[in-house]
């Protein structure tokens, strides 16, 4: 089966969670297709929480390990979307 997997990342204190949650992701960088993350930063403050928006490749069991392990951190709730490519009919485009 082929699978396109988001992973959302809520991390409640960048700063306590920041060294395990890197580590996690250090370790399965191979299936991670692409990397977005953003904070509340102003003049005033830089927010403690901040969000990471993964995008898999890989395997399923590859996938569910990094999912598995990042769900073992404390102070991360993870939410996750795929889109199973086997279900979608592609046409060309030209």
């Amino acid at each position: 089966m082929s699978q396109i997997r988001i992973i959302g990342l809520l991390i409640a204190d960048r700063i306590k969670e920041a060294g395990s949650t890197q580590s996690v992701l250090a370790r399965h960088s191979r299936i991670i297709r692409s990397r977005l993350g953003f904070h509340e930063l102003n003049e005033d403050i830089c927010s403690r929480n901040g969000i990471i928006i993964l995008n898999l490749t890989g395997t399923v069991e590859e996938q569910d390990a990094i999912m598995s392990d990042l769900k073992a951190i404390g102070g991360l709730e993870v939410r996750e979307m795929s889109f199973d490519l086997d279900k979608i009919s592609v046409s060309n485009c030209g």
